[in-house]
This record gives C-alpha cells, sequence and structure tokens, in this order.
C-alpha cells in the first residue's frame, strides 16, 4: 500500500539528516513506480519552546507491504540509529522525525497507532510539501483534497521553499 511519510529535522545538520531519512525510507520501498518526494521546506517551528531552531520538512510516499504498526516500528529504528532518543520531551528538536501520514486507505486509533495522522490537516508544514506530490488525495475520514486542506490553512507560521534533496 501508498504510505506517506514525514520527514523532519531541526538539528544540524539539518539538511543531511533528511538525505540519511530519505535513504533509509527508500530501502523500505518496495513498489515498481518510484517513491514519490516532495522539495524540502524550511519551517516555523509549531508548539515548540523558545528559541528553538527552524525545522527542514519534507513528505515521501512509498509503496510498503507490512502492517503499518511495523512501518512505524521501523521508522522508530531509523530515528533511534540517527540519534533520536526514544524516551524525549515533546516537540523536542530532533535530528529526524518520521511520522506516518497515511496508509493506503486505512484508518486505525489505538494506542500505538493513529492513522490518518491526527494533526496533518492543521499542519501547513505537512499539507504543503504533501501537495506536492498528491494534491488530489483525500484521506479516509476527510471531505476535502490535500489541496483543498492546505487552501483553507492560515499562511502562518510560515513554510518557505529550502530546496531539494
Amino acid at each position: 500500500m501508498r504510505c506517506g511519510i514525514a520527514l523532519g529535522s531541526n538539528i544540524e545538520d539539518r539538511l543531511e539528516h533528511l538525505r540519511l531519512g530519505k535513504l533509509a525510507l527508500e530501502k523500505l520501498h518496495c513498489g515498481s513506480e518510484p517513491p514519490l518526494v516532495s522539495t524540502i521546506y524550511e519551517t516555523e517551528p509549531v508548539d515548540c519552546a523558545p528559541d528553538t531552531p527552524a525545522y527542514l520538512n519534507a513528505v515521501m510516499e512509498i509503496e510498503y507491504d507490512g502492517q503499518p504498526v511495523v512501518l512505524l516500528d521501523l521508522l522508530h529504528q531509523i530515528e533511534n540509529s540517527m540519534g533520536r532518543p526514544s524516551k524525549r520531551p515533546r516537540n523536542a528538536p530532533r535530528t529526524i522525525d518520521l511520522d506516518i501520514l497515511y496508509a493506503g486507505n486505512l484508518t486505525l486509533h489505538n494506542d500505538e497507532i493513529i492513522i490518518p495522522h491526527p494533526r496533518l490537516h492543521l499542519r501547513r508544514f505537512v499539507l504543503q510539501p504533501l501537495s506536492e506530490i498528491r494534491p488530489d488525495l483525500v484521506l479516509p475520514g476527510y471531505q476535502d483534497s490535500i489541496g483543498t486542506l492546505l487552501e483553507n490553512l492560515p499562511l502562518e507560521p510560515a513554510v518557505q521553499p529550502y530546496g531539494s534533496f
């Protein structure tokens, strides 16, 4: 199934951390079609402590044949291998953050995982790159496409194009 994954980093070298995260996600991809990859955006921190460094964010869509909870475990392993501790304060600075945004047409809500991501529709730093690769996607439980959800968000906090991988 096609799975959308958000990538974020706000600890130097942010770009290198995103590149390593992208490479790790490419190894999980099993489809004949290539993964979809957005450009990179620099974003103001959301719900973070004052003086938190800006983030670099991107979105990838990969083909994954396993269960979403297994994918989540694999993402946590990648984060840990890149120096992100498993126990951390909420919204603390991070070398890499990998979040499952959606997994095909699945809707899951349990103690381990919530799909689609519960705050996806509120976050420009997710919707902006996602709209680049899947603007017409309508997720389970939503009436509007990703592009329409993005249009309905305020322009702040700022999300600026940064570059590509």
